[in-house]
């Protein structure tokens, strides 16, 4: 089994250049790049090898298996302040009586309401639109020996801009290694958003024109091209350390292979006191080596924290983390509580 975690990881590095920038906004469903999770958005999604919990349904599927009860989780997302565009999302993973994770999850992102325009009135005064993406999931992951842990995420996507909609699916794998015989260090992998190409579909490809003619006009249907997804690969590893008694600090590095944008390379580090308290800071660079240009809007310094604060016999999660942006827009704010048994 250790093989094919090296194995993994040859294939990785051997792939670790292989961004594609000129591919840049040629992809659709790029909602499924959008991370809705509090802790992961502190991380800078720096933490694809340490990630646990419901948040490993973005972060690494493999992740959920490391859990001891159910946890139910719920986020806010303000994207790109001053945008209008906020993302919703829930979750709840739960150990199943073979020794394995269950995970369900949705995520909605709305844009807001966008005014109509045409070249006639420029101005709107047509009513508006309001365009949405969803994506739920169903993933399951398994502790497969003392080490390693693996999963496997469905995912269906649908987008809805007017009289028009989107609807395909895909899928993520990933695989962390835990070493029994290094403390506090983990290894992960996982690929993301794996599937066919789809299209737009709907009356608003439809377009009226007159026929030749001219004495009557028709009705004529366009066709949308195929988009293909934005598939990824990450990889990374953590390390942690404990200070004095009850403190401790986890170093963690990430590189993300991106098929249709520039590469990402993460750096963050962790500060936890016992489980109640935690404060995270990342720094995430993208491989500007092509053209020279920041071109990415998401990129730079993210920080967030999370309290945990005793219920019963679990614990509620509370979680917040801010991320900068190279944009016209303000940063990304997000809100996150969970329930944890």
């Amino acid at each position: 089994m250790k093989n094919i975690v090296l194995t993994s990881a040859l294939l990785a590095a051997l792939s670790a250049f292989a961004g594609n920038p000129v591919r840049s906004g040629s992809a659709g469903a790029s909602e499924l790049l959008v991370n809705p999770w509090a802790r992961n958005a502190g991380w800078g999604e720096g933490n694809t090898a340490n990630v646990r919990g419901f948040e490993g349904l973005y972060g690494n599927v493999a992740g959920i298996a490391r859990i001891n009860g159910m946890q139910v989780g719920f986020a806010n997302t303000q994207w790109l302040m001053g945008s209008g565009i906020t993302l919703n999302a829930g979750s709840l993973v739960t150990p199943t009586s073979n020794g394995g994770v269950l995970g369900i999850h949705i995520t909605n992102m709305n844009y807001g309401d966008i005014e109509v325009t045409t070249e006639d009135q420029p101005d709107g005064g047509l009513g508006s639109y309001r365009p949405s993406a969803t994506v739920i999931g169903l993933a399951y992951a398994k502790k497969f020996t003392q080490s390693i842990f693996g999963g496997i995420n469905i995912k269906m996507y649908n987008s809805a801009v007017n009289n028009l909609s989107a609807t395909g699916v895909c899928f993520d794998a990933g695989v962390q290694y835990i070493p029994t015989n290094v403390k506090d260090f983990s290894f992960g992998i996982t690929m993301r958003n794996i599937g066919p190409s789809f299209s737009y579909r709907g009356d608003g490809l439809s377009i009226v024109l007159p026929v030749p003619t001219g004495l009557y006009t028709n009705s004529f249907q366009n066709r949308s091209e195929d988009f293909e997804l934005p598939t990824q690969l990450a990889i990374g590893a953590s390390k942690g350390f404990d200070l004095v008694e009850g403190h401790k600090i986890t170093f963690a590095g990430n590189f993300i292979s991106n098929s249709f944008k520039k590469d990402q390379f993460t750096v963050g580090a962790e500060y936890a006191y016992k489980e109640l308290f935690a404060l995270r800071a990342s720094w995430a660079q993208f491989d500007n080596r092509f053209d020279g240009l920041r071109s990415e809007a998401i990129t730079g310094p993210a920080a967030g924290f999370t309290f945990n604060l005793p219920m019963g016999d679990g614990k509620l999660d509370l979680s917040y983390a801010y991320r900068m942006t190279n944009s016209a827009f303000g940063g990304i704010h997000t809100v996150g509580t969970a329930i944890v048994l």
